[in-house]
């Protein structure tokens, strides 16, 4: 007796069909599963074996071998206890296996039978669209993430027996409708709390119009974290295909709990003891890192040389290339991370050196080392560099409040789409993404502009990476001002705002 129903798993961030061929023969009892199945697919055996007999239906006392295919993919989670317990259903007869057919069962078992939710719905959904699948049974906490791939019929019973009975034609199935989602709560930060800093917020602005990354120096109590978690309110929003590949991420991430679609860019702000793998992606079985839970939204990294050298410096690829690749024994992992690094850093240990109000108790040497903990290579990939003062007690009380988030954010959006147009040959979105070649056709200086940058670049003995990264800050301040050309006063302001710590 052969029956044949179809599951997903997740690998990386995609969704993947799998075919579980189910074979009943009559010989010595015992129940296999074959296909290269992870720790947590072996362990369904007891699970479908108890679902099945506790839902009231017969478990088959004979030799009982499940095969999941593509056999050379590894078989992670417990989303494939589902289409086991259907096909060992349909090989033994007690369930017709055309009920089956054109179905893609996802969800793990109780032993009493119920249907659970397992991370990554969307990504399988989504899969078994591309595949031509018609209808998806599943968990009810997990319907409602399913349906945000539209034109799909999500049926989501709550035992295993009222979906046998469903298949049988005995209850109706009925198909899970969209729930209205609960409004939005409004956003609370805006950018006109933040007394005075005025170099600090245009710093902000540039970053978030060119997706620039930002590194603010400060003493305690300066504002950098209140500023930092406001550059959220002057980015723009995200388009459908951004907000459908963040959700995907927290979907696979287990981190999905709403029930709307994410729009809302992402801010992660991980503390200072996290871990490499939890910073950057990996594990036994790979997830999803920081560095990808921020993707299309913000990174901010508080007491900057306070995390280990050794997770600060796995940072410097995914700067670079936007995406985070985990190499494991058999197989090979690519997820996204293209992210606004937000850094914030005292000036030294104690957090006073040169405020003029506090004396500085910390040796040259504890400075030094402190300083050091930043390599020059991380410091040379972020672009911007300003220094937070603290506010003085007028600014503080002062009655007339700062450009608010929205002001700002209509800046921040016309700068963009000046980068879209620019950048659309290339098929890339802002100044940040900017190669040579891009450079070349599209930041001209004129004459003053480049005749002061060359003065810099010599006096500074800049690197390569340094003089891109200010060409590419200056393109985005003129974008800001709506200019074709970049001028000498474009090229100064951007050389003002990469004054990079001192680290000897």
């Amino acid at each position: 007796m052969f029956a044949q129903s179809y599951g997903a798993v997740t690998f990386g961030l995609s969704g993947h069909i799998i075919t579980v061929e189910v074979d009943i023969s009559t010989h010595v009892p015992s129940f296999d599963i074959v296909g290269l199945p992870a720790a947590a697919v072996k362990e369904s055996k007891e699970r479908v074996r108890s679902a099945i007999k506790n839902s009231g239906y017969r478990f088959p006392v004979y030799r009982i071998t499940v095969n999941l295919a593509p056999a050379d993919l590894r078989k992670e989670g417990s989303g494939l206890d589902l289409p086991i317990a259907v096909g060992i259903l349909a090989a033994s007869g007690q369930l017709p296996e055309e009920a089956i057919q054109g179905c893609l069962f996802v969800g793990e078992l109780s032993l009493r039978g119920e249907l659970r939710p397992v991370p990554g719905i969307l990504s399988m959904v989504l899969a078994g669209k591309e595949a031509g699948f018609r209808k998806y049974i599943m968990a009810p906490d997990a319907a409602q993430e399913a349906l945000l791939a539209e034109g799909t019929e999500i049926y989501d019973p709550r035992t295993l027996a009222e979906l046998v009975e469903g298949l049988l034609g005995r209850t109706p199935l009925v198909p899970a409708v969209r729930k209205e989602p609960a409004p939005a709560p409004e956003e609370t930060n805006d950018l006109a709390d933040v007394q005075g800093q005025l170099i600090a917020k245009r710093a902000l602005e540039i970053a978030a119009a060119g997706a620039h990354n930002l590194l603010m120096t400060g003493p305690p109590g300066s504002g950098k974290t209140m500023l930092a978690r406001r550059i959220t309110t002057i980015l723009p929003p995200m388009t459908d295909e951004e907000a459908l590949e963040v959700t995907k991420i927290y979907s696979v991430a287990g981190l999905f709990k709403t029930e709307r679609i994410l729009r809302d860019r992402p801010f992660r702000s991980p503390h200072h003891t996290i871990s490499m793998a939890g910073l950057i992606g990996g594990g036994t079985v790979p997830r999803p890192g920081e560095v990808t839970l921020a993707h299309r939204g913000v990174l901010f990294l508080d007491e900057l040389p306070e995390f280990p050298r050794s997770v600060l410096e796995v940072l410097r690829q995914p700067l670079e290339d936007r995406v985070v690749r985990i190499a494991r024994a058999n197989a090979a992992f690519t997820y996204p991370a293209d992210f606004i690094l937000i850094a914030a850093m005292n000036p030294c240990p104690c957090g006073y050196l040169g405020d003029p109000d506090h004396e500085c108790t910390c040796t040259d040497g504890e400075i030094q080392r402190y300083r050091r903990k930043i390599s020059g290579p991380l410091l040379d990939r972020i672009d911007l560099h300003v220094s937070v003062s603290r506010p003085k007690y007028s600014e503080l009380t002062a009655s007339v409040r700062g450009e608010s988030s929205a002001d700002v954010a209509d800046r921040v959006a016309g700068a963009r789409r000046l980068q879209q147009e620019r950048l659309a040959p290339w098929h890339m979105h802002t100044n940040s993404e900017m190669s040579r070649r891009q450079m070349q056709e599209t930041c001209p200086l004129d004459r003053e502009g480049n005749s002061l940058l060359r003065q810099v670049f010599e006096t500074l003995h800049l690197s390569a990476r340094s003089y891109d990264r200010i060409i590419k800050v200056a393109r985005t301040i003129a974008d800001l001002a709506g200019t074709p050309a970049i001028t000498a006063e474009h090229i100064a302001e951007a050389v003002s705002l990469r004054n990079m710590i001192s680290r000897k």
